[in-house]
This record gives C-alpha cells, sequence and structure tokens, in this order.
C-alpha cells in the first residue's frame, strides 16, 4: 500500500472543489530552507513545523491524561456547530482531547450528491493522503466518495457525485472543512505522527447526542440510513 508520500507537484492544486487560492502562509522566517509550494514533502513540513506544534499536541494530549501520538484518533466534525472534536482511543477507550472551530464551509444540511453542488459530505470518512502542497496552506483529504457514496449514487444513476474533499487551512472553501492555518499545521502533524490509516472522520449535519438526525422530505430516502450510521458511530464520543 502506497504510504502517504504525495507527488508534490500533482497536488499544487488542493482541488477544483475548494475554490479561490491565497497566498501561501509563512508564519515563521527563520526556516529558509523551506522548500517552495510545489516541490514540498510531509517529511518537510515535519521539519518546520514539529518545533512549536508537537509541543503543543503533546500539552493537549497530557491534559487529558493520555500518550502522544496516540494510536487512534478520530475527528468528529458538526455542521450546524461549525465544530470538529478532536478524540483519541487508547487502551480501547475513546477520550475527549479538544474542539477546532471551523472557519468556513459552505452549503447546508445534508449529503453531497454531485460535484459542483458545493455540499460537505456527510458521512464516516477516513483521511486517505495528506497535501504538503496546498494552495490552502496544508491540507489532508479525504476519502469521499466512499462505499455507501458510490452505491447510492450507481443506484440513483448519478455518475459524477464528486471528489477532491479536503480538511485544509485558511478561511475559504466551497466543499471542504476549512479550518485556518493554525488548526491545520497541528491536524496535519498529528495525521502524520498517528498515520493515516488510524483516522476516523465522521461528518455529521449536527451534534446527533443533542438530538436525533432527521432526514428532511426533500432527501433521498438513504438519507435516513446514513444518518442512522452516523448516530451509531457518533455513540463513542460521550461527553
Amino acid at each position: 500500500m502506497l504510504k502517504n508520500v504525495i507527488c508534490p507537484v500533482m497536488l499544487v492544486l488542493t482541488s477544483i472543489s475548494c475554490a479561490r487560492a491565497e497566498p501561501l502562509y509563512i508564519p515563521s522566517s527563520t526556516y529558509s530552507l523551506y522548500p517552495p509550494t510545489g516541490s514540498r514533502t510531509v517529511s518537510d513540513v515535519m521539519n518546520r513545523y514539529s518545533p512549536f506544534v508537537e509541543p503543543r499536541l503533546k500539552r493537549y494530549f497530557d491534559n487529558v491524561g493520555l500518550t502522544y501520538p496516540p494510536q487512534n484518533i478520530a475527528l468528529f466534525a458538526m455542521k450546524q456547530e461549525q465544530s470538529v472534536e478532536l478524540w483519541a482511543k487508547e487502551k480501547g477507550k475513546w477520550s475527549y482531547v479538544k474542539h477546532y472551530d471551523i472557519q468556513k464551509m459552505s452549503g447546508h444540511m445534508g449529503p453531497k450528491m454531485r460535484e459542483g453542488d458545493k455540499q460537505v459530505p456527510e458521512g464516516v470518512y477516513q483521511v486517505s493522503l495528506l497535501n504538503p502542497n496546498s494552495r490552502y496552506h496544508l491540507s489532508m483529504k479525504l476519502n469521499y466518495p466512499n462505499a455507501f457514496d458510490r452505491k447510492y449514487a450507481q443506484l440513483e444513476g448519478r455518475t459524477a457525485p464528486g471528489s477532491n474533499i479536503f480538511i485544509h487551512g485558511k478561511e475559504s472553501s466551497i466543499g471542504c472543512l476549512a479550518m485556518g492555518d493554525y488548526a491545520i499545521e497541528e491536524l496535519f502533524l498529528l495525521a502524520e505522527r498517528t498515520g493515516i490509516n488510524n483516522i476516523e472522520v465522521l461528518i455529521s449535519p449536527h451534534d446527533p447526542r443533542k438530538g436525533k438526525l432527521l432526514a428532511a422530505n426533500t432527501q433521498p430516502y438513504w438519507t435516513k440510513i446514513l444518518y442512522r450510521d452516523i448516530e451509531q458511530h457518533a455513540r463513542k464520543f460521550n461527553r
């Protein structure tokens, strides 16, 4: 299986779904050997940001009595709350670590249906790769469309359900989750240390711990199945 090392040139563009490009954010000029956009590797990012980002990460985990780096993490995103919770699994138990505010996202409640609908997907996903050359500072690509998305797109004859969905930096996005540069630096390094195969991303229309997920009458029948799956996965995130 290919490890999360990306051809830098191929992923200069984070996504056609993620709208306008913005100037690259460089928080410090002390790293003069940091390669330009288009030639960076994940190792370059780790070498640049690890000295001041990882102490923060370790402190977050120390504060809740967890080991850093963790063996498994989950990112629980809630659209209505515009929030992403970070959870970590240790000794078979999931523990809350902290939350991040979503700086920008587009669309409305409900699953993504097709390319260009500006919707953030809803469902259970994984991080499929890390992009150190994103126009949105840094980014993590999700495996949308997953098996569930592909199944119902095929049944309904939707040949272009969309693709290129990322969690990324900056505060501008269409179809992705824009977390801001400070947050994406932490999430990117944490993902690399944890291993992308050990990350679950759950995206929900709202916090199902506060109320049942209800599909609108205008949404397809399978939305009820999707929301039941999301509720089931969210049960382990008890606070």
